[in-house]
């Protein structure tokens, strides 16, 4: 188990917590929100909230790049677990794509539902309250504005909710990195 907490802890500092992915889904949720400011009819701006979905892992991939953040992390089996949990939402879509034909004005809604839910696994991987919360709290949120709000201001709110979630990360991370002790050999 000693060993587990290990490959976790060098996980979550190798990925910096996945900062790279909640930075990539700021320039996506900024899209979506673009697309849901226009007077496109609902279809088109839903069509259009999954094609802006589709460049997360390029976009990823160039933000860890720029940061230095190791994007494949080989090294730690681990890494390969954070790629399936990615993965493991892909049914879910399926839902949000029904939602799509049979309900078009809630889609996003489900979509966010979706999006916030997914990131629960990786409070564990990551050993972060920050992805706990906001696996708890985006859910919600979205629920709540998207029964009552146009899909415009959840889109704006979860660029919102994303800022905010990745300087969340942002400090936890550092404060991680700051509070694990440096090896030296004498």
């Amino acid at each position: 188990m000693d060993n587990l907490s290990t490959l976790r802890s060098d996980c979550a500092k190798k990925q910096r917590r996945g900062l790279h992915f909640i930075l990539a889904s700021i320039v996506i949720w900024a899209g979506i929100t673009v697309v849901h400011i226009t007077n496109l009819d609902i279809t088109t701006r839903n069509l259009l909230t999954f094609c802006f979905s589709a460049p997360l892992l390029p976009l990823a991939f160039l933000i860890s790049k720029l940061l230095m953040i190791d994007f494949q992390g080989k090294s730690n089996p681990l890494t390969s677990l954070g790629i399936y949990l990615s993965f493991a939402q892909i049914p879910y879509l399926l839902i949000a794509m029904w939602v799509f034909a049979a309900v078009p004005d809630k889609m996003l809604m489900v979509y966010t539902i979706i999006f916030g839910a997914h990131l629960l696994p990786y409070s564990w991987l990551y050993q972060s309250r920050s992805y706990l919360f906001f696996s708890i709290f985006i859910p919600l949120l979205a629920l709540g504005v998207g029964l009552y709000c146009s899909p415009y201001w959840l889109a704006v709110i979860m660029l919102s909710v994303e800022i905010v979630f990745s300087c969340t990360l942002y400090v936890e991370t550092k404060i991680t990195h700051q509070s694990t002790p440096s090896t030296s050999t004498t």
